[in-house]
Formats: C-alpha cells, sequence, structure tokens
C-alpha cells in the first residue's frame, strides 16, 4: 500500500475517535442531563444526523477544493465539537451536549471519505484493499476513543467526563498534523466539472448495482447503530452489568468492526463482493440469536462481536461495489449521495433505539432487525439477477 493509504490510516484511528468517544458517554449523559428517559440516547442519534447534513457540502467542497484541505478543516471541527462537550458537561446541559455531538458528526463526515480518498490512490484492482486498510484504523479508535471518555472519571460523577472531552479535542487535533504532514493526492482529487459532470443521479440511480451498493452499506450500518445504541443502557440499567463491563462489549465490538479490515480487502477478491454480503447476513442473524437467548455478560459479548464482523463485511463490500455505477467524474456526487444515504438510516436507526429499548426491549430491539435482513436479500436477488451484472458496468 502507497504511504497515503497508511497516513490515512493512522488519521482515521485518531479522528474516528468521536464516534465511540459519544456512543459510550453519550446515551450515560443523555440519561442523567435530559428531561425524559425518552432523549437518553438523542445525542448519540445526532452525531449521526450530523454526518447527514454535512456530508453533502463536504464532498461539494472536496469536488472544489481537493480533499486535503477540507480534511483538516474537518478535524479543526471535530475539536471544537469536543471543547463545547467539556463546557456543556460542566456547565450539565443537555442542549450543549447534543449540539456538540452534532458539530461532533459533523467532522466525522470529512472522516468518512477518508476510504474514498485511499481508493483513488491506487490501482482499480487493490481498491477494496485500501478501504478495508483504512477501515482499520477504526480498531484502534474502539479503544482510545471509551479510553478517553474514562480519563478523570470517578465516583460516578459526570463531571469527570471534562477530562475525556478536552483529551478528544487534542487527539483531533493531532489527526489534523497527521493529514497536513502525510497525506498527498498527486492532484488526482480534484474534479474540474465542479461536481456536476457525467450523467444525472437518476439515471446513475437506475442501475440495481448503485442500489445493492447503498442497501450493503446503509442496513449494515443502521443495524450496526441501532443494536450498538441500546446496547450500553439494556446491559447498565436493565441487566445489571457494570458500567465497565458495558466499556468492554462496546470495545471488542468496535474492535470486531475493524479488524476483519485485515482480511475482508482480500476476501473482494477471493470469494466475491455478492458472498461477502450473504455472509455478513448470515453474521448479523446469528447476533439476533445469541443476544435473545439471555443477557449474561457473555450473550451481550458474543452478540456484539458478531454484530461488529456482519458490518465490516456489509460495509466494505458495498464501499467496493459502489464504483462499479460510476464514472469518475461522477464519483463526488454519488459518493455524497450514498453516505447521506447510509447515514439517514443510521441517524433514523440511533434516534429510534432509545424509545424502542423503553417500549419494547432488549427483545423488541433484537427482533426489529430481521426484516430489514431480508430487505437486503431481496435487493441482492435484483442485483444478482440474469443480465444485470453487465448493464451495471459504467463506461
Amino acid at each position: 500500500m502507497p504511504f497515503t493509504v497508511w497516513t490515512l490510516v493512522i488519521a482515521q484511528s485518531l479522528a474516528m475517535c468521536t464516534a465511540p468517544f459519544i456512543v459510550f458517554i453519550g446515551s450515560l449523559q443523555g440519561r442523567a442531563l435530559a428531561p425524559s428517559p425518552g432523549l437518553a440516547t438523542l445525542p448519540v442519534a445526532l452525531v449521526v444526523i450530523g454526518t447527514v447534513l454535512a456530508v453533502k457540502p463536504v464532498t461539494v467542497l472536496m469536488s472544489r477544493w481537493g480533499r486535503k484541505p477540507v480534511m483538516l478543516l474537518g478535524a479543526g471541527v471535530g475539536a471544537m465539537a469536543a471543547g463545547l462537550g467539556a463546557l456543556a458537561t460542566v456547565q450539565e446541559s443537555f442542549a450543549l451536549i447534543c449540539a456538540s455531538s452534532t458539530i461532533g458528526g459533523m467532522a466525522l463526515a470529512v472522516v468518512h471519505q477518508y476510504r474514498f480518498a485511499a481508493m483513488e490512490v491506487v490501482p482499480e484492482g487493490l481498491a477494496g484493499t485500501a478501504a478495508a486498510r483504512v477501515l482499520l484504523g477504526g480498531m484502534a479508535a474502539a479503544w482510545l476513543g471509551p479510553e478517553l471518555a474514562m480519563l478523570g472519571f470517578g465516583g460516578g460523577a459526570e463531571s469527570g467526563f471534562v477530562t475525556g472531552w478536552l483529551a478528544l479535542a487534542v487527539v483531533q487535533l493531532l489527526a489534523g498534523m497527521v493529514v497536513f504532514v502525510g497525506y498527498h493526492d498527486g492532484g488526482a482529487v480534484a474534479n474540474h466539472h465542479g461536481g456536476h459532470g457525467g450523467r444525472s443521479l437518476i439515471l446513475i440511480f437506475r442501475q440495481p448495482v448503485i442500489w445493492a451498493a447503498i442497501s450493503s452499506a446503509a442496513i449494515g450500518y443502521g443495524l450496526m447503530s441501532f443494536i450498538m445504541t441500546a446496547t450500553p443502557l439494556s446491559m447498565t440499567e436493565m441487566a445489571g452489568h457494570p458500567m465497565e463491563d458495558a466499556k468492554l462489549v462496546i470495545q471488542l465490538h468496535i474492535l470486531a468492526m475493524y479488524l476483519p479490515s485485515l482480511v475482508s480487502g482480500w476476501l473482494t477478491r477471493r470469494i466475491g463482493l455478492a458472498w461477502m454480503m450473504i455472509w455478513g447476513l448470515v453474521s448479523y442473524l446469528a447476533c439476533v440469536l445469541v443476544a435473545s437467548s439471555g443477557t449474561g455478560f457473555s450473550h451481550f459479548f458474543v452478540a456484539l462481536v458478531l454484530l461488529g464482523v456482519g458490518w465490516n463485511l456489509l460495509f466494505v463490500a458495498g464501499t467496493t461495489l459502489l464504483p462499479q455505477g460510476y464514472r469518475s467524474e461522477e464519483r463526488f456526487r454519488v459518493q455524497g449521495m450514498n453516505d447521506m444515504l447510509i447515514f439517514g438510516v443510521q441517524a433514523a436507526a440511533a434516534l429510534s433505539a432509545g424509545a424502542v429499548l423503553n417500549g419494547l426491549g432488549w427483545q423488541g430491539v433484537l427482533y426489529l432487525a430481521i426484516p430489514f435482513l431480508v430487505v437486503h436479500g431481496v435487493v441482492m436477488i435484483l442485483w444478482r439477477r440474469p443480465g444485470q451484472n453487465a448493464a451495471c458496468e459504467a463506461p
């Protein structure tokens, strides 16, 4: 892999800390500060909503300025969000926690473009491997994010999270420094069409391959977020597990999300994208079966690991498949629309997780995942119909 790809791996491992950081403490601070229990997971959901709101502006700016300036801007926004989170904790303000989460999500919209940046600096046959390598940076973030959240925490005081928020700001600035020093696109990223070249989105989105790619990533991300968001509250307040156990499960889950990236790029070439999606669906179904069989630590641990592995298979497969449906001059518009749909689904999932958990319990959260697995199976069948593959290739 080129040095630029490894630079993006390091930057991702730092900048992506915002996601597990807020996933871990967002619902906990939300439960303490929210005006009603149903709003406890709102800060977690707002991370994704912030991402959705920022995806389009981010891709437009990248098409005009190139990727690097926007990456640096994203790191600065991430640091600002963390600083606001510290202020919100000191003032015990639920509104400011929500604002911090939203701005942090906007910064993550930039980080989510790292995978496409990596795919553009390698030969076409290595695009899946490059994307998987960048996602591997999330493995470090899986451990670092929650550990940052626990810095200075003690005695159950919510104010203990202040140190963690400030540490997160420092890590975001470090990510910007890594991008500044090590990322070089060789001039390949600039879009001289200003993001408006090629076919219309209507024509592009008539291709079954586009919907298969988006469905794989969107349903994978949405169900992962839905179950993961509900897990800390289910473990600590419903099943009676200590917070340290919940932290460990979330860390291992996010580790399982990214560790398969060591081989998932190879799998795209070895078994093909369709089989990766199938095994992703199998992993999700196994997660539901294990989690619904009990509420012991081992049930949560095994289920969340299976959830992470399934997410990686579906997300890497969808990301690698997407370029088969667009031309070079169309990439920013399609990538932007792709991420808007993915994180729009994730936002809806995270936003509804708290209400579903309160209303239907942990079992209800799990069983609601099954129909969405069926939906992606149907989309895959439409994509793999005889005669569709040739029609799906972008000229």
